[in-house]
């Protein structure tokens, strides 16, 4: 299957389809992508810059939508959650013609958010890093599982072209 995203107006509509399925993902996953252990299925569609690189503001855009209509935590949580969608969709993304791809997806998503997250909520919730950090990491490497087996499935069945 070749899918080819390549003019402005497919990119941008592509665009917003991933940032509504990430926001639908996250509501519909609230009630444990929020708690003690925060298993944020969402997350693990930063994969999907491994086939479309221009995902990387989209997908940082999402985390921060999320966060904004979901977190309840305010400015920080929602900067934070830019951040840290920048960060992991973009490592992603470099690493996209890597024949290790899904593996890179695999631990930018489980590290990238399980260990900077905690750096804000520590602040805003008075909980000790290691402790945010360790809860986070265990719900990340679930999200980075599905992101990798994602990745995996789709450079099977859709072309990566070379001229992104």
């Amino acid at each position: 299957m070749n899918l080819h995203v390549r003019t402005p107006a497919g990119k941008i509509a592509f665009s917003a389809l991933v940032v509504a399925l990430y926001v639908a993902v996250m509501a519909a996953s609230a009630g444990f992508a929020f708690g003690q252990y925060q298993v944020r299925i969402a997350t693990s569609l930063y994969a999907l810059a491994g086939i479309f690189p221009f995902l990387v503001v989209p997908l940082g855009f999402a985390n921060f939508l999320s966060n904004a209509l979901l977190g309840g935590l305010g400015p920080l949580d929602m900067i934070g959650g830019v951040i840290v969608g920048l960060l992991t969709s973009g490592a992603i993304a470099l690493a996209r013609r890597s024949r290790f791809a899904p593996l890179a997806a695999f631990a930018a998503i489980a590290l990238i958010p399980g260990l900077g997250v905690p750096v804000w909520l520590s602040v805003l919730l008075h909980v000790p890093y290691s402790v945010l950090a360790a809860s986070l990491l265990v719900g990340q490497v679930i999200a980075g599982a599905f992101g990798a087996l994602l990745l995996a499935a789709l450079r099977r069945r859709i072309h990566i072209d070379q001229e992104d």
